[in-house]
C-alpha cells in the first residue's frame, strides 16, 4: 500500500479525497492544512472542511502556520510515496517537493498555462470564458509552472457564478485522478511542459475588486458580477446605499434611444435593466445593506429604482496579467 499525503485547505478537494480513499490506491498517511481561523461576523474560530474530513477518519492532521524545517521532518516521518496538493495556501520548498518517492503533484483549477495564481476560478468566470478545467501537474518551485499530466475540462454557463464553477471543478477532479494517479504510480504517465509564452496570471482578490464601470460591454459586466460571486461580490450605489449584486446577464433593448452608461432603463420580469457601453445589462439579484440576496422583482417591490437613475461607475482593477502580479500585503 502506498503512503499518500494530502496538502490542502479548501472544501473543493473533498470529492478528490473521497475518491482517494475509495480507490484503494493507498492510504492517506497524513493531511497538512491551514491553521484554524476566526470566521464570520462573530469571528468564531473554526476548523476547515479538510481538517474535519481527516479527523472524522482518524487521519493525522498537521496545521503549520508556515512550512519550515519542523514540518519537513513531520512529512518525512510519514514516509510518503506521493503527495497530492490542492488549494493549500503555502509555498513549498524544493526539499518538501522532493520528499515523496514518486513526487509531489498538484491539482490546479484552470487549463494551464492560463490563469496561474490564486484566483483562477473567479478570473475565468469573470473574464467571460466559456470553458475552464482542472490540471494535474507535477509541482515545481515556479508558480503553477510544472509539466502537465492531464486536464479535465468543464463548461462555464452564462449564468454560472464562481461558486457554481467551483462545484463543477470539484467533481472534475475525480475522473482526472482516476486516469492520472494509476499511471503516475505505474510510471507510465507522460508529462507535457507548459508553453511559457501562453502563460497568464491571476491574483488574490480583494473587496476593492467588486466595482463596475458601466462603460464596459454588458456581457463583460455580467461575467464580472457572476465571477466575483460570492467573493468579493460586486456592488453599486443606489439612492446613496451600496447594493450588492448576485447573478447578471445581458438583457433585451428597452427602446432605441441611447442612454448614458449606468442609466437605469427600467425592468423586465427577470431583472433591472441598465445601459452600458455596449448592450443592456440585466441585474437579476440584488441585496440591500443588512438584507438578503433577492430576485430583482422582489427587491424592486421593496425598493423601486426609477428609470433614468444613474448608477455611478468606477474603474475596474485588472484581474489578469502576462506576468505575476506584484506581492501585496496580506497575500
Amino acid at each position: 500500500m502506498l503512503n499518500i499525503v494530502f496538502m490542502g485547505s479548501d472544501a473543493i478537494a473533498l470529492p478528490a479525497l473521497h475518491w482517494l480513499l475509495d480507490s484503494k490506491l493507498g492510504s492517506v498517511a497524513g493531511v497538512f492544512t491551514q491553521p484554524d481561523r476566526a470566521v464570520g461576523r462573530g469571528q468564531k474560530v473554526q476548523s476547515n472542511a479538510i481538517k474535519l474530513w481527516a479527523e472524522a477518519r482518524g487521519i493525522p492532521v498537521f496545521q503549520p502556520a508556515k512550512f519550515g524545517a519542523v514540518e519537513q521532518q513531520q512529512l518525512a516521518a510519514l514516509q510518503p510515496d506521493l503527495t497530492l496538493v490542492m488549494a493549500y495556501g503555502h509555498i513549498l520548498k524544493q526539499d518538501v517537493i522532493d520528499t515523496p518517492r514518486l513526487g509531489t503533484f498538484n491539482l490546479h483549477t484552470s487549463i494551464l498555462p492560463r490563469y496561474r495564481g490564486a484566483s483562477p476560478i473567479q478570473t475565468a468566470t469573470a473574464g467571460g470564458d466559456r470553458e475552464t478545467g482542472v490540471t494535474l501537474m507535477k509541482l515545481v518551485l515556479q508558480l503553477d509552472a510544472g509539466p502537465v499530466a492531464d486536464v479535465e475540462r468543464v463548461a462555464i454557463d452564462p449564468l454560472d457564478t464562481a461558486a457554481d464553477v467551483e462545484a463543477k471543478l470539484a467533481q472534475a477532479c475525480v475522473p482526472l485522478l482516476q486516469r492520472g494517479l494509476p499511471a503516475i504510480i505505474a510510471g507510465t504517465q507522460a508529462f507535457t511542459p507548459q508553453r511559457e509564452a501562453d502563460a497568464t496570471f491571476c491574483r488574490r482578490l480583494a473587496k476593492e475588486d467588486g466595482v463596475l464601470d458601466f462603460a464596459a460591454p454588458a456581457a463583460a459586466l455580467a461575467a464580472r458580477i457572476n465571477g466575483l460571486n460570492p467573493w468579493p461580490g460586486c456592488a453599486v450605489e443606489i439612492s446613496g446605499q451600496p447594493v450588492k449584486l448576485g447573478r447578471a446577464d445581458v438583457g433585451g433593448l428597452m427602446d432605441a434611444r441611447p442612454a448614458a452608461p449606468g442609466t437605469v432603463l427600467g425592468h423586465d420580469a427577470e431583472g433591472l435593466l441598465v445601459a452600458t457601453g455596449q448592450g443592456v445589462l440585466r441585474l437579476r439579484q440584488l441585496q440591500r445593506p443588512g438584507g438578503r440576496l433577492l430576485p430583482a422583482p422582489e427587491f424592486l417591490r421593496g425598493q423601486p429604482v426609477a428609470p433614468g437613475t444613474l448608477l455611478p461607475s468606477r474603474p475596474m482593477p485588472a484581474l489578469v496579467a502576462s506576468q505575476p502580479f506584484p506581492y501585496r500585503k496580506g497575500q
